[in-house]
């Protein structure tokens, strides 16, 4: 049996596989539901969010080849969320840890939105390693951003604290595997579980769904 590859799992990065046994176990079997499409998160992970909002993480990593594929449609959804719906990113810290300090620093920087695509674009378009700070101030430069501020921002406590928390949340999501998406510290999901990613885009709506109605 053929198995298509939909996600990038933190034990075998080398070979760019990502299916958990969750995920083998359902291309296995052809499972449907809990265990299969989506899995129970127990104990619960932490939310940042307040009460009466429901949050969704996609947990990713720039270098990972499945993220870049899944990034227009995750942002096409994005635009449409009810209001009690919030969204975010976290870098998982993975192989190439300078990609997740990356991260943080343009958000902390506010530039996330911004240039998440050129970081992307330069890693598997143009096969530009991103590796280094230099290599990255030499990218965004090019996008108007300072290069002595970013190269501050990036060896800054407040990177390095952002990037302990996203580390801390991945483990307290038992994430083994990128893109995963989370709903409300409750569930996760992810496109190697469902089969696509409009598959797991659409099973996030479900358990948001699910926990707007009290589940």
């Amino acid at each position: 049996m053929k198995i298509t590859l939909n996600a990038v799992s933190r034990r075998q990065f080398a070979l760019a596989l990502g299916l958990g046994p969750i995920a083998l176990k359902a291309a296995a079997q052809g499972g449907t539901g809990e265990g299969f499409e989506f899995k129970s998160v127990k104990p619960a992970a932490p939310v940042d969010t307040p009460a009466g909002k429901i949050e969704v993480i996609e947990f990713f990593w720039y270098g990972c080849p499945h993220c870049f594929a899944l990034e227009p449609a995750i942002k096409d959804w994005a635009k449409q969320l009810p209001a009690d719906v919030v969204f975010r990113k976290v870098h998982v810290p993975w192989q190439v840890q300078a990609h997740q300090q990356l991260f943080f620093t343009l958000e902390t920087l506010g530039q996330t939105d911004a240039l998440n695509d050129k970081v992307f674009a330069a890693i598997h378009n143009d096969r530009s390693k991103l590796d280094t700070p230099e290599a990255m101030a030499d990218l965004l430069a090019k996008s108007g951003v300072d290069r002595k501020q970013f190269i501050d921002t990036y060896n800054s406590f407040g990177v390095r604290t952002k990037m302990q928390r996203a580390s801390q949340l991945a483990a307290a999501y038992k994430i083994d595997g990128v893109p995963t998406l989370a709903v409300a510290g409750k569930y996760i999901t992810s496109p190697s579980m469902t089969g696509s990613n409009g598959a797991a885009l659409k099973m996030v709506d479900t358990l948001v769904d699910r926990v707007r109605k009290g589940g």
